[in-house]
């Protein structure tokens, strides 16, 4: 599958591929999921998610993206890096809009590339994190 046509974002084909197989991996495991992948520029291009998936994780899902893009790093990290910084920092980074500082986004790269974001929420970080996976597996993207 193409994961980018000449540019430096994600297709939608791409991502359509990419929920549908997150959303199928929580079906698969009897989760309730959110899947959601922001291009290169921020902007939501494909969002899907289990019946019944907490409508507040939609959100969540999406922010989570947004997250991992704005710092080229998986959401999860942010515990490192706030475990880091100052109590200042530490209280004021957490009140940012559209900030998620815990597991369930992940960059999507391609031959190095950062190509957009996903993020999954419905589930524990973990369970999150693994719908992910399963979904950036199915588009052949980098560092799984």
């Amino acid at each position: 599958m193409n994961l980018s046509r000449g540019m430096s974002s994600i297709t939608t084909e791409a991502a359509h591929a990419a929920v549908g197989a997150g959303v199928a991996k929580a079906s698969e495991m009897g989760w309730r999921m959110n899947l959601a992948i922001v291009d290169r520029g921020g902007n939501l291009i494909a969002f899907l998610k289990n019946e019944d998936a907490p409508l507040h994780s939609t959100g969540l899902a999406i922010d989570k993206a947004y997250t991992s893009l704005s710092f080229n790093m998986p959401s999860k990290d942010w515990s490192q890096v706030l475990a880091a910084s100052s109590e200042e920092v530490r209280r004021g980074i957490v009140t940012r809009d559209r900030l998620v500082v815990f597991g369930g986004g992940l960059p999507i790269r391609k031959n190095g590339v950062l190509l957009g974001a996903i993020g999954a929420s419905g589930g524990m970080e973990d369970q999150d994190e693994v719908c992910i996976r399963a979904a950036l597996t199915a588009i052949g993207a980098d560092g799984l």
